[in-house]
């Protein structure tokens, strides 16, 4: 498809030249002339009229990167970004490769959520080594022992969780202007992350918080650590990513507050960190919170992490992802995402709902790597997303500058159905 906005953009610059300091007079291009100067002054002038992720363009600032997407997904995407007609680099088990730029991504995450509504819905991978995993079955998650007995802890640790303290950290993340992967305010969205769970966590010597950097853009993901006091070794992953978007065009200037998308899988993550200090409680397995960088624009900041999990060999015991958390689009009160996630933990998560809380479960289907769980299932560890609704009737104004708490009627309430369900898995897993 191109970009007809950088034609017209470039082509209205040229026609200005005439009037402007950088245009070279008299220059007749069809007489042999080097007219590569004048383009390139052009499309620095036409740079200033376009949106960010068109000006990456015109700089030259983005990067070859290699995306997978799932075959049924390609002919409904063809439209709106333009993959068939682009050479399939490789292809198997419903999946296939193509090579993008960095400055395209936003316009593919859009494009996903517009003609799919997924938050998601793709990898992207910095060299094509590494997307040829995705055509890989994903291996198996090692088989778990996965019991509910800690009734003497969790319903006291549960009743804690507290709505304004949930429905505070969602109104300090969405004040930022945006919590965009490269922009300034991405950065620093995520420092505050890091340095708010430092704050909860202080006076606990087995609790630590590091931010992880990436290569290729700025945004850290944020890792707090609850040292297992036992079996240290064996880690309980609950994660949940931290940056937001709003269409393509906008980038680091755009308005996407993301308050349910995702700063309220951040929050209810936040609020079980708030618990386990209030309460003393002590895990004997680590656990690890984290708030991943980067997960809009094919969950790159959760794949560099669970890649290198796998890599060092950790004994990852389960993984536990909240994105979308806020929104009560539907009838019952939380539904597990059955797809690309692992049976027996979604069957222990629902054994947990069904024992420490009254909520109304449900089952939905979200499509291929529609969120950071995608990340820990393709490298062989067992992952559970529990999900705001069924897909089809959850947020509609994510990915917009209306993804604002009014949007949930300018509470938390059903946030706190998912920190409290966050609580019991942290428990029950780290025993």
């Amino acid at each position: 498809m191109g970009r007809p906005w950088l034609f017209f953009a470039v082509s209205f610059a040229l026609s200005l030249s005439a009037g402007l300091s950088w245009a070279a007079p008299d220059q007749e291009f069809d007489q042999g002339v080097d007219h590569k100067p004048v383009l390139e002054a052009a499309v620095a002038a036409a740079g200033s009229l376009l949106p960010a992720a068109s000006r990456a363009h015109a700089k030259g600032d983005d990067v070859p990167v290699w995306i997978s997407v799932a075959d049924k997904d390609v002919s409904v995407l063809g439209e709106a970004f333009g993959l068939p007609d682009r050479p399939v680099i490789l292809q198997g088990a419903g999946v296939s490769i193509y090579q993008a730029r960095t400055a395209e991504l936003d316009e593919l995450s859009e494009a996903m959520h517009q003609k799919l509504h997924k938050c998601g819905g793709f990898f992207a991978h910095s060299t094509l080594e590494a997307a040829k995993a995705d055509l890989e079955p994903a291996p198996a998650a090692a088989a778990r022992a996965l019991t509910i007995d800690q009734g003497a802890v969790v319903p006291a640790m549960v009743a804690l969780a507290d709505e304004p303290s949930i429905t505070k950290t969602i109104t300090r993340l969405a004040s930022f202007k945006n919590r965009y992967y490269r922009s300034k305010t991405g950065t620093e969205s995520s420092r505050w992350i890091g340095e708010h769970w430092k704050e909860l966590s202080q006076g606990r010597t087995d609790m630590s918080v590091s931010l992880l950097k990436h290569s290729g853009w700025t945004q850290e993901s944020v890792i707090l650590t609850v040292t297992g006091s036992a079996e240290p070794e064996k880690v309980v992953v609950l994660g949940g990513h931290a940056d937001s978007i709003a269409g393509w065009y906008g980038g680091e200037d755009a308005t996407a507050p993301g308050a349910d998308d995702n700063a309220s899988g951040i929050a209810a993550l936040t609020e079980t960190i708030r618990i386990i200090v209030a309460t003393g409680y002590r895990p004997k397995k680590t656990l690890k919170f984290m708030a991943y960088a980067a997960e809009e624009v094919g969950l790159r900041g959760s794949q560099e992490i669970a890649a290198s999990f796998k890599k060092d060999g950790v004994a990852v015991q389960g993984a536990f992802q909240l994105d979308m958390t806020n929104f009560n689009g539907s009838a019952e009160d939380i539904f597990l995402i059955t797809d690309h996630t692992n049976d027996a933990q979604n069957a222990f998560v629902g054994k947990l709902v069904e024992t420490y809380t009254s909520y109304k479960l449900g089952r939905t289907a979200c499509g291929y790597a529609c969120s950071d769980h995608a990340s820990w299932t393709k490298n062989g560890f067992a992952a559970s997303f529990p999900f705001e609704a069924k897909f089809g009737e959850d947020n509609k104004n994510i990915h917009t500058a209306q993804d604002t708490l009014a949007q949930s009627g300018g509470h938390s309430k059903h946030a706190l159905k998912f920190a409290k369900l966050a609580v019991a898995y942290a428990v029950e897993m780290a025993k």
